[in-house]
């Protein structure tokens, strides 16, 4: 049975013979930091890597998966009662809904080098159930045993139905509309 499972993984991670090669997210030194822009300010915050793994073939990126904890959302630019009200907030139905969708996924479908440590990265992400395509640009390199990636993503929330304050959905908004780009800073440790 232990033999089959092995083989099994293997044959789907391909023969390390080949150059394919495994690199896990490291998610205490790995950061998801968030942005979120209205009338007239913004806030800005973070967000928890759950999981998430990076494949490479020939010491190029070929895949790659990623589990994000909404539940973890915390706001970096106020305190106290308002900081507890806005994370509350983004939480709820009106946001991110986090207690029906307590995860939001990315999947690499496509890695399209561009240069020296260059990517063009395409995939699937997945945040409150609905699946949209995705492409940004990323900078990945190596030392030794360990990867290092960085990627700015802009991520339009009104196609994810997080509709509250958007001008996309509502009328007569005036300065209370909240913009439905939000910019994700993403720095990722892996380690094979």
């Amino acid at each position: 049975m232990l033999t089959t499972i092995i083989l099994a993984l293997g044959l789907s991670l391909g023969n390390p013979s080949e150059g394919v090669e495994t690199y896990n997210v490291k998610v205490k030194e790995s950061t998801i930091k968030w942005e979120g822009n209205k009338v007239g300010g913004s806030h800005t915050g973070t967000i928890d890597l759950k999981e998430g793994g990076l494949i490479l073939e020939d010491g190029f990126i070929k895949g790659g998966s990623f589990e994000i904890d909404m539940t973890s959302i915390a706001n970096e630019d106020l305190t106290g009662d308002y900081k507890a009200k806005l994370e509350g907030h983004l939480k709820s139905d009106d946001f991110f809904g986090v207690e029906t969708f307590p995860t939001a996924t990315f999947e690499i479908t496509n890695a399209i080098p561009q240069g020296p440590d260059k990517y063009k990265i395409e995939g699937e992400i997945t945040i409150k159930g609905i699946t949209k395509q995705i492409k940004f640009p990323a900078t990945v390199t190596g030392k030794g045993e360990t990867l290092e990636a960085s990627a700015e993503i802009t991520v339009d929330r009104s196609d994810f139905d997080v509709k509250y304050g958007s001008g996309s959905f509502f009328d007569n908004l005036g300065d209370k509309v909240i913009y439905d780009d939000f910019i994700l800073q993403v720095s990722l440790v892996a380690s094979k």
